[in-house]
């Protein structure tokens, strides 16, 4: 295999220190590597000369580099990192951080786990990025192709059990709902350290295949809040990299409704807030396609409606019509249905006011004030009081509708709220939300309700500020 040298052609010194510490020889390494390789189905015919090469500063290209760490991971009984072996290709590397679908439970590990690390140390490519519709599509073509990871068990590091999977879980959800009432702002820092100090260490543990299928599970969870926390706090750049790995570690646990869920909940969603009303379509029909048979009439609720809101933002009303149709008619059929136990826990929220938001959404897109305004209502009607952030959004939505059937005063009175409800958040999104409303009042800013509605905006403006 042909290979590259590293920068300046340096010694190769971290991977001449893992080699003595494994007390392994260039020719039993470069061995371990070819079987390691088979195992992945690569066809690897490295010899100690080889060994010796990159030892000089050279470098294997393609996967390589992983199938090198996890040989020398095995041979050493912990987790080997392709920084740690010295083949991290710095910039390149970082660069495309969590933007891959790893074809390897291994290269999965590592790559989520660089991703957590570069996120605690604020690295500027991770928050400065933006979003290519490709990223996102990409990764969806590959989860649609790719059957479940034959085995994730491991017999490396400290012992994993099920309560560990449960302490994740529990955590996910508490920081959930203080996500939901306070705002990623004050939330998402929490949740970056966590994985990074803690559930990193879990997965470079040591676990029997049920637990390990159960902890992905956990993760990926964990790792999408993490994703739409990044939304809320105004990085959809970082938030595309942390929906890949969600995405990879469901498949990792095998959990194809769950993989579904990342691409029409989150990724769709992604998509939706930059205006790229295709890739919103294809994301939940691959979601609709990949998990047909596997998931509750709930779920396919959830996909249905994701996919409503790439036609109506397209302009597509018919098709808009029918998909909608489609998302009642199942969310209809599970709640009438007598076993709502078998819903995953990840949708349970999934209700009535969740889909009278996300049509609320369409005819708003579509230029339906009437029935936006019907809509929104419903979901404020619905929503629990702590469903806070969820709750402002609905009220601006209804504020917006408001103001297109030219009911200012009213629209005012609405926004207000909204801006009441938001002023204990810190959430970009709601910002996002009450800036697109002020647009809207913006053809009557000489009525003097607007014009108070205005000045009350700057006043908290500057109380923010």
């Amino acid at each position: 295999m042909a290979a590259r040298p590293l920068v300046a052609r340096q010694p190769n010194e971290r991977l001449q220190a893992l080699i003595q510490e494994a007390a392994c020889s260039n020719a039993g390494l470069a061995r371990r590597v070819n079987m390691c390789g088979a195992e992945h189905g690569l066809d690897l015919r490295y010899d100690k000369t080889s060994v010796a090469r990159w030892l000089r500063g050279q470098q294997p290209r393609g996967r390589a580099p992983a199938v090198i760490a996890e040989a020398l991971g095995r041979k050493l009984g912990r987790t080997v990192t392709i920084d740690e072996i010295g083949m991290a290709d710095g910039k390149n590397l970082a660069s495309g951080v969590g933007l891959q679908f790893s074809p390897t439970v291994l290269g999965a590990i590592e790559q989520v786990c660089e991703l957590w690390r570069s996120d605690v140390g604020r690295r500027d490519f991770l928050s400065g990025s933006t979003v290519a519709a490709s990223a996102l599509v990409e990764p969806s073509r590959d989860w649609l192709i790719t059957g479940a990871d034959s085995q994730v068990a491991r017999n490396a590091g400290a012992r994993v059990g099920l309560s560990d999977v449960a302490a994740v879980r529990a955590m996910t959800s508490a920081l959930g709902e203080l996500d939901h009432r306070f705002g990623a702002g004050h939330v998402r820092p929490v949740v970056v350290h966590y994985l990074n100090s803690v559930v990193s260490g879990l997965l470079a543990g040591s676990y029997r295949e049920s637990v390990g299928r159960e902890l992905f599970a956990a993760v990926a969870r964990l790792t999408e809040l993490g994703g739409y926390m990044a939304v809320d706090t105004g990085q959809p750049g970082l938030a595309q990299r942390y929906y890949i790995q969600a995405l990879r570690l469901a498949q990792a646990a095998g959990d194809r409704g769950y993989g579904g869920y990342v691409l029409a909940a989150s990724m769709s969603h992604l998509a939706a807030s930059l205006g790229n009303p295709r890739e919103i379509a294809q994301l939940a029909r691959a979601a609709q396609e990949g998990a047909r048979g596997q998931v509750t009439p709930r779920v396919e609720a959830m996909f249905f409606a994701a996919e409503a809101r790439g036609h109506a933002l397209l302009g597509d009303g018919r098709a808009f019509q029918t998909v909608a149709g489609r998302a009642v008619a199942a969310l209809e059929r599970a709640e009438a249905a007598s076993e709502a136990g078998d819903d995953p826990a990840w949708i349970s929220h999934f209700d009535q006011a969740y889909l009278a938001d996300e049509l609320a959404h369409c005819h708003r897109d579509l230029g339906q004030p009437g029935p936006a305004g019907q809509r929104a209502q419903e979901a404020l009607d619905g929503h629990p009081e702590g469903r806070v952030r969820r709750r402002a959004i609905d009220l601006v939505l209804l504020a917006g509708a408001q103001a297109q059937q030219r009911e200012i005063e009213q629209a005012c009175y609405t926004g207000t709220q909204a801006v009441e409800l938001l002023s204990g958040l810190r959430s970009d999104r709601g910002a996002e939300y009450v800036e697109d409303l002020q647009l809207r009042l913006e053809p009557y800013r000489d009525e003097p309700v607007v014009r108070e509605f205005s000045a009350r905006m700057e006043l908290k403006a500057v109380a923010a500020a």
